[in-house]
C-alpha cells in the first residue's frame, strides 16, 4: 500500500483541500501520477500547528486528470476508511471560520 504525505502550513490551505463531502471526509491533493479509484493509501497529514502527523487509512475516491475541461489542477481526493485520531473532526475544527464562505477549494 503506498503512503503519502500531506503537509499543511495554513488553515487556508487545508481548506482548499478539505473534502466533507465524503462519508468520512476526505483530502484533495494536487498530482500528476494516475491513480485508479478505490487504490488504497496510507495518508500522513501534518496540519497547521502540529507537531506529528496523523496516519489515517484511505482510497483514493475523486480523481482530476491532466488537462481537465474545467481547468483545475490534476489531483486525486481520497476518502477516510479508517479515521481512528479523528481527523476529520480535527480539519473540521480548524477550518471552521472558513466554512460559511462561497470561496471556491480545489474540488469545487
Amino acid at each position: 500500500m503506498e503512503s503519502i504525505l500531506l503537509e499543511y502550513h495554513d488553515n487556508a490551505d487545508l481548506y482548499d483541500s478539505y473534502m466533507p463531502f465524503f462519508k468520512h471526509g476526505g483530502l484533495f491533493f494536487r498530482t500528476d501520477d494516475e491513480y485508479d479509484l478505490g487504490t488504497p493509501i496510507n495518508l500522513y497529514v501534518s496540519l497547521p500547528d502540529s507537531l506529528e502527523s496523523i496516519c489515517v487509512k484511505a482510497q483514493v475516491g475523486w480523481v482530476t486528470p491532466q488537462n481537465s475541461q474545467n481547468g483545475n489542477d490534476a489531483g486525486v481526493g481520497v476518502a477516510f476508511v479508517e479515521d481512528h485520531e479523528n481527523l476529520s473532526q480535527q480539519i473540521q475544527n480548524a477550518i471552521q471560520l472558513f466554512m460559511n464562505m462561497d470561496k471556491p477549494t480545489l474540488s469545487m
